[in-house]
């Protein structure tokens, strides 16, 4: 059966973004998310007014429906298994989500396919830590954005952030000095094909992405590996749809397995610009059973940055958004959140490069991405 209507679970900037592969291919989109003014609901062609993890919504949107697929992981994954054994399809499956929505199982779940990841594990009550400082904690579930991970540096501080979620199921890692993050997004059709995108550096400040170079100034091998780690994960899933991978690259260029994102991803936006077919098409294509299609640059390299709260206000900065566009080649993105708070993503800009040398792609792009930062953070 041709899909024709594609369900959303959430109805933020990931869902609105979308709304022109969405078009492309003819399909509707329907969207559950709380709010009336959330981003996505702009442009979609219904939508039910429902908390993301509200089962019961879930149901009444599938009657509108031929697939469901999510832009977050904040859903009642035990409810939408009743749903989905009801018949209902989600994509990807509630069984693909099932290791991934808890960080603590998710890495179990990468080691126990024989991926490599960081010394990890559950942190108890009162359990001795047994990891050097400095040392990452995180909240298992519902963490994003860097919300629910911290990097302790002193057991003063563990102890601090452990009476801060006392309630809260957690996760300790070990710290890794990495040489560069990395990122890759990657889709599986319903018949296997699998799409991989080019390998990006993103770059964090207090775990929050402020932006990402496309491609990566890596080797040939370590892009290769990348390519085998994902499809790896994604085959041993069987799974549906786009995923982010997350990645650390050491200083004796071994790779390790940082986080999965099973939806479109911030390290994937510099494709709505940059590439033929944009993670979100890419995504579309993969739940509603067509083609994937090829995820090649067309353009030498390009650099995405996060335009990103720094102040508590209701502006929406035309003012600098013009200035960030007159850069050549710029595409800004604006999702239209009408309150501004620190570290909230507002917005981000695409910058494309055109022409230039490899060996200067990349601090070309770095050079954009300082100039794009100073105009939005004076």
């Amino acid at each position: 059966m041709a899909v024709k209507r594609v369900g959303v679970i959430g109805g933020g900037q990931l869902a609105s973004m979308m709304a022109g592969a969405a078009d492309k291919l003819g399909l509707a989109l329907v969207i559950q998310t709380p709010h009336p003014d959330d981003p996505a609901v702009a442009i979609a062609s219904d939508a039910i007014f429902a908390a993301v993890d509200d089962a019961a919504a879930t149901a009444q949107l599938a009657n509108s429906c031929e697939v469901i697929t999510f832009e977050n992981e904040f859903i009642n994954w035990e409810a939408l298994t009743l749903l989905e054994e009801r018949g209902i399809c989600f994509r990807p499956s509630l069984k693909v989500l099932a290791p991934l929505l808890d960080k603590y199982q998710q890495r179990c779940y990468l080691q126990a396919i024989g991926l490599p990841v960081p010394p990890f594990t559950a942190l108890k009550v009162e359990q001795k830590v047994e990891f050097a400082f400095p040392l990452v904690l995180k909240a298992r579930r519902h963490g994003y954005d860097g919300q629910g991970t911290f990097v302790i540096n002193t057991p003063a501080e563990l102890e601090s952030v452990r009476a801060r979620f006392e309630s809260v199921p957690v996760m300790i890692e070990a710290y890794v000095p990495f040489e560069r993050e990395l990122a890759v997004i990657a889709a599986r059709s319903v018949t296997g094909e699998i799409a991989i995108y080019p390998v990006v550096e993103t770059y964090q400040q207090e775990q929050v992405c402020h932006w990402v170079i496309a491609p990566a100034a890596i080797t040939s091998e370590i892009q290769l590996e990348c390519d085998r780690i994902a499809c790896h994960l994604l085959t041993e899933l069987q799974a549906v749809g786009i995923f982010g991978i997350e990645l650390f690259l050491t200083a004796d260029s071994k790779l390790l397995v940082n986080e999965i994102a099973p939806r479109t991803h911030n390290s994937g936006h510099y494709t709505l610009d940059a590439c033929e077919i944009s993670q979100f098409e890419m995504h579309l294509r993969a739940v509603a059973g067509l083609p994937l299609g090829l995820t090649a640059l067309k353009t030498p390299g390009a650099v995405m940055v996060n335009l990103l709260g720094y102040e508590h206000s209701q502006q929406d900065y035309a003012q600098k958004r013009a200035e960030i566009a007159s850069i050549p080649q710029t595409y800004v993105h604006w999702y239209g959140k009408t309150q501004v708070r620190p570290g909230r993503k507002l917005g981000h800009v695409t910058v494309l490069l055109e022409g230039k040398d490899s060996h200067s792609v990349y601090e070309s792009l770095l050079q954009i991405a300082r100039q794009i930062e100073a105009i939005w953070y004076h």
